[in-house]
């Protein structure tokens, strides 16, 4: 992997492919330049055409030169790649679920194109989509659970401008965070809704006030005018009187804590509110908070559900690689559609459903056969339940209690 890794951050930095356009635009200037001097004097052709021929000469010398550095580094990757996945085909679409779903799939790309602030490119494919059907007859399968397309508002919906204004706002917001250093467009989002961020237990509205307070206090500029430290601190202690008391009641600590660091403005980086002020992490990790809770507002996920379900899959593809290898050698069948047939390692942060694996079959619960806990507190899956129950009163397999199946109760995970 080192090797292919090495050859991609070649292919990255090379710079030929810019150099060629410059160079191609510079030749078409000094065609266009000779065209409107012919246009001008028709007589002067000759002469315009005799002088153009050693610059469009090297010009094309200089593309061509350039080209091929772009074209040995493509060769070089493209070995690279292929020296890597050699005799690895990627896994067939047999057990493919989604292939009669081309709607999720589409509106899964359009959102990702709208979450990403590609308005343009997402414009463009969703025209397409919506006037253009597939040229491909779907394969054969089961529809997904109705509960997975309910909701969802179908593709026409990120179509509407709303939608595309939403994400346009953010994208404003976080350019003038990361880039300007602004947090007021942040605030004045933050205030508008705070009702329902107060409601969902957020504290962004009052961390982007503590970090205004923090820039005004570090020497920051007020109203774009330079100013000095002392003038800095006074308008960070007027922006405390005017802001934090509507803070009070949930963050007194914390409204202490930036207040009394006034007292330690002349050795900051040695005071115990270090951590607050000297944060070089706190304007992007405030940014993905903001971009967190801004999504939440829409009823989207933090990250986008492309980006997770292409990175997971990207994970589990050498295992199904494998699987799919033991299958055509014992010449055995994938029965189970909607399940994997092995075990998935995923990183904790793609792990968003609790599960769980009954302690009687063996076999992880399902919709159609859920956990159930009998009185005594112990849980098993539906199906082990009306197998050992038979209807009529049974003792829990793990302790001594007896019970009946209707005095059990269903676990929602």
């Amino acid at each position: 992997m080192d090797a292919l890794l090495e050859e991609h951050e070649k292919l990255s930095s090379r710079d030929n492919l810019s150099k060629s356009l410059e160079d191609l635009q510079s030749t078409i200037d000094v065609l266009l330049k000779a065209r409107n001097s012919i246009s001008d004097s028709p007589s002067s052709a000759s002469i315009a055409l005799a002088k153009l021929q050693n610059p469009v000469k090297q010009s094309f010398e200089k593309i061509n030169t350039d080209l091929k550095e772009v074209y040995r580094g493509l060769g070089n990757y493209s070995k690279a790649l292929d020296k890597k996945f050699k005799g690895k085909p990627l896994p067939t679409s047999d057990y493919d679920a989604l292939s009669s779903q081309s709607s999720l799939i589409n509106r899964a790309i359009g959102m990702h194109l709208l979450r990403e602030g590609q308005f343009s490119v997402a414009s463009i494919f969703l025209t397409e989509v919506l006037t253009k059907p597939a040229r491909f007859a779907p394969t054969p399968s089961k529809s997904l659970p109705g509960d997975l397309l309910a909701g969802d508002g179908g593709i026409d919906s990120l179509s509407s401008e709303g939608l595309r204004k939403q994400f346009a706002d953010m994208y404003y917001i976080l350019n003038e965070m990361r880039n300007k250093r602004n947090l007021l467009p942040a605030i004045q989002w933050a205030r508008a809704n705070s009702l329902t961020l107060e409601d969902r237990g957020s504290n962004l509205e009052f961390e982007l006030g503590r970090l205004q307070f923090v820039w005004l206090f570090t020497g920051a500029s007020v109203n774009g005018d330079a100013v000095n430290l002392y003038e800095s601190q006074q308008a960070a202690l007027e922006y405390a009187r005017q802001e934090f008391g509507s803070f009070q009641g949930r963050y007194l600590r914390e409204v202490q804590q930036v207040i009394g660091a006034m007292a330690f403005c002349s050795n900051l980086q040695e005071s115990p509110y270090r951590h607050i002020f000297h944060n070089t992490d706190a304007w992007e990790d405030l940014a993905l908070s903001f971009t967190r809770e801004f999504c939440s507002l829409l009823g989207l996920s933090a990250d986008s559900p492309l980006y997770i379900a292409s990175t997971a899959g990207a994970i589990a593809l050498p295992t199904l690689l494998k699987l799919q290898n033991i299958m055509k050698e014992k010449r055995t069948e994938w029965t189970t559609q909607h399940e994997l047939p092995v075990e998935i390692p995923l990183p904790p942060t793609y792990q968003f459903h609790s599960i769980f694996v009954c302690p009687v079959s063996k076999e992880q619960t399902t919709d159609q056969n859920p956990p159930m806990m009998m009185p005594c507190g112990h849980v098993i899956a539906q199906e082990s339940l009306l197998r050992l129950s038979k209807n009529s009163r049974f003792k829990c397999p793990y302790c001594p209690g007896e019970s009946h199946p209707r005095d059990s109760r269903k676990v929602f995970l």
